[in-house]
């Protein structure tokens, strides 16, 4: 999964309703079971309450989009409004969290999050496709 966040430098942390969030996720994740169907349909629900949110933007990349440039691992982008300040990442591995705050690599981050996003269903299209997996999660 790949977000991307904008806020001001004075907020926190925490997203806030005013923290415009975008994500792109893998339809293969979506399907892997984890906890059983009733754990999934609960997840899935809550995806799609989430996604309602005015200040919230997913897009799921389908199977049919084949490799991609997030392939690697989940991150997170953090950007600010204002113009000066730099993108920071935030990287989950599996031994370590990194954060990557040179402006050149912050860049690649970027690059990888749009190419990913193009790449994936609108979100209307994404949110359809999420109801199915749900209603198609049994045992």
């Amino acid at each position: 999964m790949a977000t991307r966040s904008r806020r001001s430098a004075s907020e926190s942390y925490e997203v806030t309703s005013t923290t415009m969030r975008t994500g792109a996720g893998s339809a293969a994740a979506l399907r892997q079971r984890v906890g059983g169907p009733d754990v999934m349909r609960a997840q899935l629900h809550r995806i799609l309450e989430l996604a309602q949110l005015p200040n919230v933007r997913l897009q799921v990349l389908p199977f049919r989009a084949g490799g991609h440039a997030c392939m690697a691992g989940a991150f997170s982008i953090v950007s600010f409004v204002e113009p000066e300040a730099v993108d920071v990442v935030h990287v989950d591995t599996i031994a370590a969290t990194a954060w990557v705050e040179d402006e050149a690599e912050s860049a690649t981050y970027s690059s990888f999050f749009d190419r990913t996003a193009r790449l994936s269903l609108a979100p209307k299209d994404s949110l359809r496709l999420i109801e199915t997996i749900s209603e198609d999660m049994h045992c």
